[in-house]
């Protein structure tokens, strides 16, 4: 199994992690096509497990293959492919023909309904999706085509869930999906995120630690930022899709927010919880990006104090309008991309260090690392066991990461 992508890639894996235990021999390529570059990963991936496993069944899924289908089904390693609307469904990975499944979007229930304890086995964090899809039409992203229209878990479908987990001991949930910030919004009464992130912790009294994905400021609904900065079991960890730091490029793109907006919440953030770590997305070198715009861009970094920082060199999507517009050259995209990743590993470096002598709850990974309530990452001493949860003090940093 390779997984590509986001993290309701992540959780949709462990479904299909599961069902192919009763299966024939299969391996699975759950693709991403977030940029191009992830198109191609998606497809050096395939190819290198057909050399892995030269007589297994080999299924390609996610975004990249729901997008080219027949682009995927014409390679020659490739025995089906599975859409993302049936992508977790157990019968596609139970016989022994090609899966070449075109059948109507199915309920995200299905996706909770198979998730349930294999996370645990694979990841010391439950990736919970609650939502799937989105309604918005941002001019360079092609994800709504590979997921189709906004589509959100019920509630007690959630809560059963992060209960299933709580019971196998799981001691961080990860609330996922496409745009996580548009829960609720077709649920009857259109309930919003912070609905959602309250009856998760009313229910779940026992659980130690909740995070949130990717988040869209500008959805961030009242009760949810009273939970974010006010309840110790939300993590103080928000990552914010940004975009970028240009309100010309914001409104090229079809953002519904401004620089000035973003600055703000970021600052009412700190004002009611200090310790937030700030995280976003950044696409460096959109179209029509000038020198004044990339330096709006690498300069929102500083003013938000941006921590976790995921970079993208801007790469056209066919059948996106930003693949129409004036491309800025790719050699200076990647050197933008190169100023972005900089400017964000300054002030990561910066924030590291103020964290060396604080002592901090850490929960342990699988490969003797851990995270922080923020996001940081630690280097752990010998001997504590994966999934735990253990207070740390720091005296150092070793190679990006406190120890």
């Amino acid at each position: 199994m390779v997984t590509l992508g986001c993290r309701l890639n992540l959780a949709e894996s462990e479904a299909i992690r599961g069902a192919l235990a009763d299966g024939p021999p299969t391996v699975v390529v759950n693709s991403c096509a977030v940029t191009a570059e992830a198109v191609r990963q998606s497809r050096r991936a395939v190819r290198r497990l057909r050399r892995e496993h030269p007589h297994a069944r080999l299924l390609v899924t996610g975004c990249a293959a729901t997008i080219e289908p027949d682009a995927f089904a014409a390679m020659a390693e490739v025995d089906g492919v599975v859409p993302n609307a049936s992508k977790t469904d157990p019968a596609l990975y139970r016989h022994s023909g090609e899966s070449r499944d075109r059948s109507p979007p199915g309920a995200l229930a299905q996706v909770s309904a198979q998730v349930s304890a294999k996370v645990s086995a694979h990841h010391t964090r439950a990736f919970v999706p609650v939502q799937t899809g989105c309604d918005h039409a941002c001019t360079f992203c092609i994800i709504p085509q590979g997921r189709g229209a906004s589509r959100s878990l019920p509630v007690a479908d959630v809560v059963r869930q992060v209960e299933s987990h709580l019971a196998l001991g799981v001691n961080e949930v990860v609330l996922t999906g496409v745009d996580v910030t548009s829960w609720g919004a077709d649920l009857p009464g259109a309930p919003r995120l912070g609905d959602l992130v309250a009856a998760i912790l009313t229910a779940c009294p026992a659980l130690p630690r909740l995070r949130l994905s990717s988040l869209d400021g500008i959805e961030i609904d009242g009760l949810l930022f009273e939970l974010i900065t006010g309840e110790a079991r939300v993590m103080p960890h928000v990552h914010l899709s940004l975009q970028s730091g240009s309100d010309m490029i914001l409104k090229r793109m079809k953002r519904r927010h401004a620089r000035a907006q973003a600055i703000a919440l970021v600052e009412r953030l700190r004002g009611a919880r200090p310790e937030i770590a700030i995280g976003a997305d950044l696409i460096a070198g959109f179209p029509t990006e000038d020198a004044a715009m990339h330096a709006d861009n690498v300069a929102i970094v500083a003013a938000c104090q941006i921590v976790h920082g995921h970079v993208f060199p801007y790469s056209p999507r066919p059948g996106t309008p930003a693949a129409r517009m004036p491309q800025v050259p790719p050699p200076l995209v990647r050197a933008r991309a190169g100023e972005l990743r900089a400017a964000v590993a300054a002030s990561r470096e910066r924030w590291l260090a103020s964290r060396v002598g604080k002592p901090a709850q850490v929960l342990a990974e699988r490969d003797g690392t851990g995270h922080g309530a923020d996001f940081a990452p630690y280097r752990l001493p010998p001997g504590i066991a994966a999934g735990s949860l253990v207070t740390l003090e720091p005296t150092r940093i070793v190679e990006g990461m406190l120890a």
